[in-house]
This record gives structure tokens, sequence and C-alpha cells, in this order.
């Protein structure tokens, strides 16, 4: 079932996971839950065996004795506005993108070049932010108020910060909703676990009626998952670290599973990659407790826990498509997508989805 480590001469290139999209085939509207595609990909000596769904059906793939694992976290409305600074014509754009202490955050911003160290920012009458640090396009932030009144105010102020191929004349109020996942519950993310977005309350009740034990995991999504690759040479890529945590139950769980031989499904990467960061960091074991990770999974990586994945379409060249691809292996990857563009499956966050096997021990 699990993959070995390739042999350390393998050079792999971001090209190598190129593939033309169809731009129709970008999902710009949520889907219903529940009502997406889904994708079912079965691994073989001969190649994957595909069959199309519906969501709705996922609970009839999943056996007794299964652990499906998702990730809680909940997107909060991480893009904000401050006041023009003297001289520009725009409104300043920042995006938070990792907390370092409860009231200094590093932040994406557009235009970073005008702004200095020390300058003040005014993002409403009741709360502002002192430049601290600058580097090119990044900044941090100390904001000017108390904790709870901070998070009240980003909730009211802030705009939910939607992925660019998302085409929005202006932000929607109803992406709040739809845009989260109906078990968020740890706010933190400035991006949805999106193959989680698919689930209603109705089907995690029909996956517990076929006893499959659910657990859930944090992962605070931030820019190390959807940030571009910007080298050829994989190499040379360094992902940026996420936060996650896993509680004791939930990880006597799954390796209460892995000793008994039942599978792991993972609801979307970030589940993954938590769960396969926490397995590196307890020798095997899944290791419960907080932790921050930057794992970048290429073919060739070793998985530990998780013999099924449920995911969407991903970007071309993307960390997330390499991350598949190490999964269900590279040519399989190549064969799913090309047949998804066919059947025209819509792709990305919004988009539909797939359930993979692992990739069987040798497949490339």
């Amino acid at each position: 079932m699990y993959c070995r480590q390739l042999p350390v001469a393998v050079i792999l290139k971001r090209t190598d996971f190129y593939f033309e999209l169809p731009s129709e085939l970008i999902a710009q509207e949520p889907r219903p839950r529940g009502g997406s595609r889904m994708m079912t990909v079965a691994s073989g000596p001969d190649g994957p065996s595909i069959s199309h769904r519906r969501f709705d059906e996922l609970p009839a793939q999943l056996d007794s004795g299964d652990i499906l694992v998702l990730n809680d976290t909940r997107v909060f409305p991480a893009r904000l506005y401050a006041a023009p600074k003297k001289g520009m014509t725009r409104k300043i754009e920042l995006l938070l993108t990792r907390q370092r202490e409860p009231l200094v955050w590093e932040a994406w911003c557009k235009p970073a070049r005008r702004l200095r160290v020390g300058d003040e920012l005014a993002l409403s009458t009741s709360l502002s932010a002192t430049v601290l640090e600058k580097d090119e396009g990044t900044i941090v932030l100390r904001f000017d108020a108390r904790g709870d009144d901070f998070w009240e105010e980003v909730e009211s102020i802030g705009v939910t910060p939607l992925p660019p191929y998302i085409a929005r004349p202006s932000p929607r109020a109803a992406d709040r909703g739809s845009y989260q996942t109906v078990y968020a519950e740890r706010r933190g993310a400035i991006a949805a676990p999106t193959a989680g977005l698919h689930f209603t309350d109705g089907i995690l009740n029909r996956i517990r009626e076929r006893e499959v034990e659910i657990v859930r995991l944090t992962l605070h999504v931030g820019i190390g998952t959807f940030e571009p690759v910007k080298v050829d040479d994989l190499a040379e890529h360094r992902m940026h670290a996420e936060w996650y945590e896993i509680g004791a139950d939930a990880a006597g769980a799954i390796n209460a599973a892995l000793r008994n031989g039942r599978r792991v499904v993972a609801v979307g990467t970030t589940t993954l990659r938590a769960l396969e960061s926490a397995a590196m960091a307890g020798g095997g074991n899944v290791a419960a407790g907080a932790r921050e990770t930057s794992i970048f999974i290429l073919p060739g990586f070793e998985f530990r826990v998780v013999s099924r994945l449920l995911t969407n379409f991903h970007l071309p060249e993307s960390t997330l498509l390499m991350l598949v691809s190490a999964f269900a292996g590279t040519d399989a990857i190549r064969a799913v997508y090309a047949e998804a563009i066919r059947e025209k499956y819509l792709f990305y966050s919004y988009g539909d989805c797939m359930l993979l096997d692992g990739r069987p021990v040798g497949a490339s």
C-alpha cells in the first residue's frame, strides 16, 4: 500500500507537473453541499480504475472500521483594508498570513513599497496597527487592541480571502458561509480545507452509521499550502510553516487503527500533511500535540499513515498537485486529470473532488 523513498538522484522539476486546463473548468460558484461530482480512483497493477459518482455516495465507499480524519480549522476574514497613506490613491490591502503573538501578525501587503517601519495604519475607527518589520511584499504588524476586541473587529471589517482564481467584482457576504466547512471550529485559517466543503451534517451521520470512526485535527491553512512554486528545481523550494494540533484522543484512535490494519482516510491535503508530519515526529506513530510543519511532499515520499485521500482537483505546478502525485503515483494522476478534463469536472476550491487510493509499492 505505502510507497518507498525514491533514490536521491531523482531530480524533479516544477514543469513535470504542468497541464493545460480550460478556464471554463475553474469553478467560480460554490457547489451545493453533497451534490458535487466525485471521481473514485482505485489503484491497480495496470493503472488506476476510475469511476464517476456523486459526493453523497461517499458513505458507501467507506468500510466499517475505517477512520475518517477531518481538519476542523475555521477560516477567518483575513483580508483587511487600511486607509491610504499620504500621497496614495487607494487603500492598503493586507492579508494576515501567520500569527506570531496574540496581536502580532505577518501579512502580505499591497502596495508594500510605500510603507516604512513605524508607520501606523488605520483599519477602522477602533482598530489600528503599527508596522514592525518589512521585507519585500511581507510586513509584520502589531495591532492596537485587546485580544477579544481584535477578533471582534476583524470579524466585523475583514473580508473572506477567496483565492484569486475565483473572480469577484466585489466581496460577497455569502462567501463567509460557503467557504467554510460545516464542522469548522477553531479559528485561524486564511484558506478553507476545500475537500471538506462537500460535507453536510447528514452525510457525516450516514458515515457514522456505517461504523466509520470520525476524528478531528486542526491545521490552520496558511500560505505554505497555496504559495506558488517559483523555482524549477523542486529541491530549492521551501514551504512556509503552518501550525497544527492533534489531540491525544485523536492520535490514540488513529494509532489503534494503524495497529489493527484499518484504513485511515484523510479529508484533504492539509489533513494528510498534519498526519504524516505527526508520524515523522512520533517515529512512525502519530504524535499528539501542537507543532508547526513545513513538510513538502513529493513523489518518493514514504507515507506512514494515510491510505485513502479525499481531495479536490489542484492547480498546475502546485505543491498540492505534487502531493497527490506522490500519494497516488505520477502516472495515475496524469491519467486521472486527463479524465477529469475530458469529463468536464470542475476544478479548484469550489469544484468537484476525487477519492484516491494510495499508490502500490513500485508504481510511478
